[in-house]
């Protein structure tokens, strides 16, 4: 008798809960989404079953009925909802560390905290309850700084500022939200990376490195988008870049200590001839996660380890080590404020990779246009290849086959930022 199918239930919208839940269907997994927003809705119901949070507020009983063996969320509100406890009673697995662990993305002078403790390097960081604490830190300590949330959330009053000079962290102190505080990190600059891992029952499994563009033009101008525009991933179980090693494993004492078990990404930048820490995040990422799936063999199964807190073995299928993600932006994002009308989008010839969809809808005739909902992102295209440069042509040549009115993307993918630069 063959094993019964695992039910797997992603909480998000989107391209990057599109992916997974076809990456884990093609694998042989039962999928469904709990849709958690009110757009990018279009992506999902291609895959699987789908429910809608208007419609089901608390999704407890949903998750009963459904028999979900584990739960992939695309953020960590989650965990901040009216139903967390009541869905923490459940004692379902969620591919997300809880408790404590939880802190090390959702509060950030905490994640400083920890590494303190365990003297892994941290770009220096400081907590203003208001203006006036801000600009104090300011004149103390002169530097130019990146304004962030103190609390990770989507829902978050302040999204990442980078100012690269006093005078523009002066300038934006001015015009930032103050109801949650915000938290200043040195500016150390662009040339930043990240590393991403799992870890479980005790142990860390390095995964990928990955590059993330999240400025929204060409030369990494523009704005900090709210979704990098791009990304780069490599397969590298052995640390090549020597990050886990770094900043990973020596707060494996505090992993064991928390209970940590799920996904871990340190988002760092060598200065002053070391790596130091920028941020951690405790979920696969918009852009690497399907990558990481797409390049794992048996990913159902590892990832079925992961939740339960097991060991796991996590083996590359085939012998693809580079994936390239490149995102078609449409009329006036990342100025999200924009209303653009609803717009087309005509593809062109059938892809050869994968395409994800975003902010889209389909009328009857099954024609896709843009939601209308504001400016915003229509797809992401991802390749695989064998070298960086094979995946960045499969993936160029497919984004390509997409038209639509006003609509761009990154063409600098690979060209800048990569591979990362350290000594």
């Amino acid at each position: 008798m063959s094993a019964k199918p695992c039910n797997i239930m992603l909480f998000g919208v989107g391209a990057f809960t599109q992916s997974m839940l076809r990456i884990l269907k093609e694998a042989g997994a039962n999928v469904s989404t709990y849709l958690n927003r009110d757009y990018g809705h279009y992506g999902p119901m291609q895959e699987g079953k789908t429910f809608y949070k208007l419609y089901y507020p608390n999704p407890c009983e949903l998750l009963k009925q459904e028999q979900i063996d584990f739960i992939i969320p695309m953020s960590i509100d989650w965990a901040l909802q009216e139903w967390t406890e009541e869905f923490k009673s459940l004692n379902i697995p969620i591919l997300c560390p809880t408790g404590e662990a939880y802190m090390i993305e959702r509060e950030r002078d905490y994640s400083q905290k920890v590494c303190e403790r365990f003297d892994v390097p941290f770009a220096k960081s400081y907590v203003a309850r208001n203006k006036f604490e801000a600009e104090e830190i300011l004149r103390q300590h002169p530097a130019p700084y990146v304004i962030k949330n103190t609390f990770c959330s989507p829902t978050s009053p302040v999204h990442t500022i980078v100012s690269e000079t006093i005078e523009q962290t002066r300038h934006w102190l001015n015009h930032v939200d103050y109801k949650e505080g915000v938290f200043l990190q040195k500016y150390m600059g662009r040339d930043e990376v990240g590393h991403i891992a799992f870890v479980s029952n005790g142990k860390i499994y390095s995964l990928v490195t990955n590059q993330e563009y999240k400025r929204a033009f060409d030369g990494n101008l523009g704005i900090v988008a709210g979704a990098p525009l791009g990304g780069l991933v490599e397969w590298d179980p052995e640390d090549k870049y020597g990050i886990a090693k770094a900043l990973l494993h020596p707060l494996l004492p505090w992993f064991k200590e928390t209970n940590f078990h799920g996904p871990i990404q340190v988002t760092a930048i060598w200065h002053e001839h070391r790596w130091q820490v920028l941020e951690f995040n405790i979920r696969l990422g918009v852009t690497s996660g399907p990558l990481i799936l797409r390049m794992m063999k048996n990913p159902i199964e590892v990832l079925q380890h992961i939740v339960n807190n097991r060991d796991a073995k996590i083996e590359l299928n085939g012998d693809r080590r580079f994936g390239c993600s490149v995102t078609l932006a449409g009329y006036g994002y990342p100025y999200t404020q924009l209303t653009p009308p609803r717009l087309s989008v005509e593809v062109l010839e059938p892809f050869d990779c994968d395409v994800w969809w975003n902010e889209v809808d389909a009328d009857l005739k099954g024609n896709i246009a843009t939601s209308g909902q504001g400016a915003n992102r229509i797809a992401d295209v991802a390749a695989l290849g064998h070298s960086i440069d094979e995946a960045l042509t499969i993936a160029y040549r497919n984004i390509k086959k997409m038209r639509c009115p006003g609509s761009y993307y990154r063409t600098d993918i690979g060209k800048t930022m990569w591979p990362p630069i350290y000594e």
